[in-house]
């Protein structure tokens, strides 16, 4: 019995990198049986005749798991937002970051396209950057077509399990291939129509990048908060969760509740007005919620 890290699944196959290489292997209809089925980031145990004939017998214990993109033991999120070409979007951002927050993994901020911005767009673009790092994020910066900052991504990526996410046409490939170019990686261009790019990548898999493994991934394709709830929101914004115990009451929603601490820091500017905007949106999407029992 040999063990490894699963690294590709494609197809009903499970691809297990060892010290002396890589396994192709099928799982045990016990996993189906159980539901559980191996998934890409996996640390298995396995028998295999050949390279090419495995069958995976046993799944380690999980650090954490992503249903989509399907993804185990993940140490980072590698959060890729564009400048322009689709505009940075700070909701869409906040959504990610509570997402991967509630998963116990670590964000990193990646903003492409910087080429893009004109003077004063990219003083915008740094006011936000500022506001992001204050709240204790790793934020870089990069324009792949360019090359600028790509070296600053290898110290981050070394010895870590990354995943790479974000909407579609932020430049998640082109980072990629910037970073190791002999992946080749598939890249459209932004549709024109629908502002938006269009879905190039099909499968997990993890890759050696920068001395680690990154998963190159379809991009969230849920990003609903079906598994928090609404008195654990105001955890995941960090902002908010340092000043929870100074509020008057337990369990404040930060709503209309007297002496509440995060109501006072909005408004003398200590929390920013779109971060508690965001939280109140998504706070109501929570609340709206139908309870996990309905269909």
């Amino acid at each position: 019995m040999q063990e490894g890290k699963i690294i590709k699944a494609l197809s009903g196959f499970y691809y297990v990198k060892t010290d002396d290489g890589i396994f192709q292997c099928r799982g045990r209809g016990v996993f189906r049986k159980n539901k559980k089925n191996p998934l890409v980031g996996d640390n298995v145990e396995f028998i295999a005749e050949n390279r090419q004939e495995g069958y995976i017998l046993d799944i380690k214990e999980r650090e954490n798991e992503l249903v989509r993109p399907p993804i185990a033991n993940v140490d980072q999120a590698i959060l890729i937002f564009s400048a322009k070409n689709p505009d940075f979007n700070t909701t869409l951002l906040d959504r990610f970051l509570v997402l991967i927050e509630a998963n116990h993994i670590r964000p990193v901020i990646v903003i492409t396209k910087i080429d893009l911005l004109n003077e004063r767009e990219l003083v915008n673009m740094e006011n936000f950057v500022n506001d992001y790092k204050q709240l204790g994020y790793e934020v870089a910066l990069a324009s792949s077509t360019k090359g600028e900052g790509m070296q600053q991504f290898f110290p981050i990526l070394k010895n870590k399990i990354s995943v790479f996410a974000g909407q579609s046409g932020v430049g998640k490939s082109s980072l990629l291939n910037a970073l190791r170019p002999d992946l080749k990686l598939e890249t459209n261009a932004i549709s024109k129509h629908l502002g938006r790019g269009k879905h190039t990548t099909r499968h997990v898999e993890l890759l050696e990048i920068g001395g680690g493994l990154v998963a190159d991934t379809p991009g969230f394709s849920s990003l609903e908060f079906k598994t928090i709830e609404v008195e654990e929101l105001s955890f995941f914004f960090p902002e908010m969760k340092e000043r929870i115990n100074d509020c008057k009451f337990r369990g404040c929603l930060h709503l209309k509740e007297p002496y509440c601490a995060v109501k006072e820091a909005v408004k003398n500017g200590a929390i920013k007005d779109y971060r508690y905007q965001h939280y109140l949106s998504f706070l109501e999407e929570i609340r709206q919620r139908k309870p996990r029992y309905e269909k």
